[in-house]
């Protein structure tokens, strides 16, 4: 098992004070908006990535 992955920034207000959180696995915390938040590998997709054939944005 490797190294556990650590979030650049929270999800709520972009700052980079995180601390692993008390939780548990996947638990972190934001000492800047005191927020709480929990990140969680679902798995890989079946279909993979598929590039857009057109180049253009989907409408």
């Amino acid at each position: 098992m490797s190294e556990r992955a650590a979030p650049f920034y929270c999800p709520y207000c972009g700052d980079e004070d995180l601390r692993p959180g008390e939780q548990g696995h996947g638990a972190w915390e934001c000492g800047a908006c005191n927020r709480a938040f929990q990140l969680k590998f679902l798995g890989l997709l079946a279909r993979g990535l598929h590039p857009n054939s057109t180049g253009g944005e989907p409408i």
